[in-house]
Order: structure tokens, then C-alpha cells, then sequence
């Protein structure tokens, strides 16, 4: 896989990525279990997305000193903005999910952080294999391009129909056949994945949590990465686009998570977006949309959306806070 990235950008790339998760799991670990509040939710978003965009200046500066065009450059980054933003964006129909896991198992929100922490983890990982094996995919049967953008398409009538319908975990398979595995406690016991009961070792609740995260992950993850190849095959885009937009989700789910309500059309935009980006995989041998027309797409989708959710949000009843479940 060809990329316009010259090597020392994608050390920078990694020690970057590397500082991002020692702060977060060895300077923030060292507050302990409490909960996020909204200021600090904005502000480390504010930190992440300046972060990306000074990023993307340095990738600029790179690529327009490696191929001495500054047109070259321009498309370059514009490519980085639109994967980011694209990625950004499905990112929020990840941490609706989070949020109705947490919601589920009553997860208080003290212990949340570390469970976000752990994810991210994941699919940091998860995404580099899938993106490396996409890459290749793409490089030696280019018909795969079809495939991506028809299961983007689908997924996004999926995503449209599914929209504002009350969603629940009671008939989830895979955590049907954890409770059939494990024995799970009905209380947690701190920020442990494990507890004693009766002189057994058992699973807590927040172990149960941890494994349908990963699952999420894994779902979201076969959504979004044929999303970025829609806009460029170069494998240090796809990777850096992605992997930015991650490194921010904890803060931005904190963020989100207080707004919920106020954003319930987003899902229909987020479908909008997944069946533009399916359609223009599948032209491309057609006609290659600009990537300037893309970014413009997106934006203002989600634009229309968001403005329209919070014109038309519901004022929701008070409930009381639910029982934990095992």
C-alpha cells in the first residue's frame, strides 16, 4: 500500500497516539473513580479536536514539502478532514449505543471512564488490522469497492428504519450467552471486572459491560472503515483519520451523553451520510465526486440534523435511576 506520508510523520503519528493513551491511562488514572462533568468533557474535546487539526497542518507541511505542490497538499489534508469528520460523525451512533449499555446496566458514572479507556483501546487495534486488511483487499480486487459501498448502503436503510424505535438489550445474543457462560453478580464492586460471593470468583456486572463494548466496537468498526476508503485509499489517511477521531470518543461521549435527547434526528443524518458515502463507492468508476463536494455533503447533513434535533427536541419526564442488571 502506497502512501504520500514520509516516514518520520508516521513516527510522530505513533508517538503521538502513545502520549495520548499515557495520559490518559496513567496521569488521569491517578484521579481515581469519579465522574466526568460537562466542563471537563468540553475541554478535553476542545484539547482532542484542536489536537487533530494541528495534526492535519503538520501533515500539510509534510506532504507539500515531500511533493513540492501545495495543490498535492491542499487534497491531502482536505482528504484527512473529511475522513476525520466522517468518522467523528459515526462515532456518535457509537456512544448512543455506549450510552444505552451504561443506561442498561446501570453503570454508575464513576466507573464509566475506565471501561471508555479500555475500548478505545480496542478499536485502536481492532481498526489498524481491519484497515491494513481493507488496504490490501482493495489493492488486489478493486470490485471490493462495490461490495464496501452496497454494505454501506444497506447499512444506512437499516440505520434510517431503525431510528427512534425504543431500543433494548433484553434479546441481545451475545449477552444471552455471557449469562450462560458466566455467573455474574448483581452488584458491582468498584471498578473490578471480578468479585468473591459464596468463596467463588464471579464476573460483575461491569465485566458484562466491557465485553458488549468490545462487541460495539467490532460492529462500528466494519461500518466505518469502507466509509474512509470512499474518500482515499492512502493507508496513513485512513489510519490517522481514524484513530484521531477515537482518541477523542470518551470525552466526547461524557459531552454527548448530557445532550442526549436533544440530538434524537441525528441517527437519520448519520443514515444519510452512510448511503451518500455507499453511492459514491460505488461511481466511482462512474464519476469520482471531489472530495471539497464530500466534506460539504457531510457537513451539512449533519448540520440540518442537529439544528432540527434540538428545534424539535422532546422534553423527556424525569425517571428514576435503573437497577443494576446482571
Amino acid at each position: 500500500m502506497e502512501t504520500i506520508a514520509p516516514l518520520w510523520l508516521w513516527v510522530t503519528f505513533i508517538a503521538i497516539v502513545l502520549a495520548a493513551l499515557f495520559i490518559d491511562f496513567v496521569v488521569l488514572k491517578k484521579q481515581g473513580a469519579h465522574e466526568v462533568g460537562v466542563k471537563e468533557a468540553i475541554n478535553w474535546s476542545i484539547v482532542w479536536v484542536m489536537a487533530s487539526l494541528a495534526f492535519n497542518a503538520l501533515f500539510w507541511w509534510a506532504v507539500r514539502d515531500t511533493s513540492g505542490s501545495t495543490e498535492v497538499a491542499n487534497t491531502k489534508a482536505l482528504e484527512f478532514l473529511t475522513g476525520y469528520l466522517i468518522e467523528k460523525s459515526l462515532a456518535v451512533d457509537n456512544i448512543f449505543v455506549f450510552l444505552m449499555i451504561f443506561t442498561y446496566f446501570a453503570v454508575p458514572p464513576a466507573y464509566q471512564k475506565r471501561v471508555l479507556m479500555i475500548g478505545i483501546i480496542g478499536a485502536i487495534v481492532l481498526r489498524t488490522v481491519m484497515i491494513l486488511v481493507g488496504g490490501w483487499l482493495l489493492q488486489q480486487f478493486h470490485w471490493i469497492l462495490y461490495v464496501f459501498g452496497a454494505f454501506l448502503v444497506i447499512t444506512g436503510i437499516k440505520m434510517w428504519w431503525a431510528a427512534g424505535k425504543e431500543q433494548s438489550l433484553d434479546d441481545n445474543p451475545a449477552l444471552k450467552l455471557l449469562r450462560k457462560i458466566l455467573p455474574v453478580s448483581k452488584n458491582y464492586d468498584g471498578e473490578k471486572f471480578w468479585t468473591v460471593e459464596n468463596g467463588k470468583k464471579i464476573a460483575t456486572p461491569l465485566f458484562m459491560v466491557i465485553c458488549l463494548v468490545g462487541l460495539t466496537d467490532v460492529i462500528f468498526a466494519v461500518d466505518s472503515i469502507p466509509a474512509i476508503f470512499a474518500i482515499t485509499s492512502d493507508p496513513f489517511i485512513v489510519l490517522t483519520s481514524n484513530v484521531f477521531a477515537i482518541l477523542g470518543l470518551r470525552a466526547m461521549y461524557f459531552l454527548l451523553a448530557a445532550v442526549a435527547s436533544k440530538f434524537h434526528l441525528l441517527t437519520y443524518g448519520l443514515a444519510v451520510v452512510l448511503v451518500f458515502i455507499g453511492t459514491k463507492m460505488m461511481l466511482i468508476d462512474v464519476f469520482k465526486i471531489p472530495v471539497a463536494v464530500s466534506l460539504a455533503v457531510v457537513v451539512a447533513v449533519l448540520a440540518v440534523t442537529m439544528v432540527w434535533s434540538v428545534r424539535t427536541a422532546p422534553k423527556l419526564p424525569v425517571k428514576a435511576a435503573p437497577e443494576p442488571k446482571a
